[in-house]
């Protein structure tokens, strides 16, 4: 390459140096009180063109990042739903036979009893499962249970 290119090359700012310091429809310098170079505070120009950020990659990033932990997040409760799902359907079939009752009426049972002994939904489906099969049902699930069957045969009546 002569001499003359690599000066010029050298000299002529390339085209992202360009529009960083001298945005379309302002001139450097002239701010008119808007900021630097003509650019308003957030990032948009006395013309109405956004600008990047220069730190914008980094918040790109981290933005991203930050969705993928919701995603993984998201994954890991739809993966304890569906590993949960048949035992919640056995508890409510067992709440169904003991009530009797509707399905509807079975699931508000399971939620008044998550609720009121404090346990999660899916804890207390296996609990009531367990019973099922000879493993004592814990205290807290088994009185609020208690009450909510009751609460059902009486409202029945």
């Amino acid at each position: 390459m002569d001499r003359a290119r690599r000066r010029a090359r050298a000299t002529t700012p390339s085209r992202a140096e360009a529009v960083a310091f001298h945005p379309p429809g302002t001139r450097h310098g002239v701010d008119g009180g808007t900021g630097r170079n003509g650019e308003y505070t957030n990032g948009e120009y006395a013309n109405g063109e956004f600008a990047e950020a220069p730190n914008a990659p980094e918040r790109q990033r981290e933005q991203l990042c930050e969705q993928v932990e919701e995603l993984r997040t998201e994954v890991e409760q739809l993966r304890q739903a569906a590993e949960s799902r048949p035992v919640i359907d056995q508890a409510r079939g067992m709440v169904m036979a003991l009530a009797p009752c509707d399905a509807q009426t079975a699931w508000w049972v399971l939620v008044q009893v998550s609720q009121r002994s404090n346990v999660k939904l899916r804890r207390v489906a296996r609990a009531l499962v367990a019973g099922a099969e000879g493993t004592p049902v814990p205290e807290p699930v088994r009185g609020a249970l208690a009450a909510a069957l009751h609460r059902v045969r009486t409202d029945s009546r």
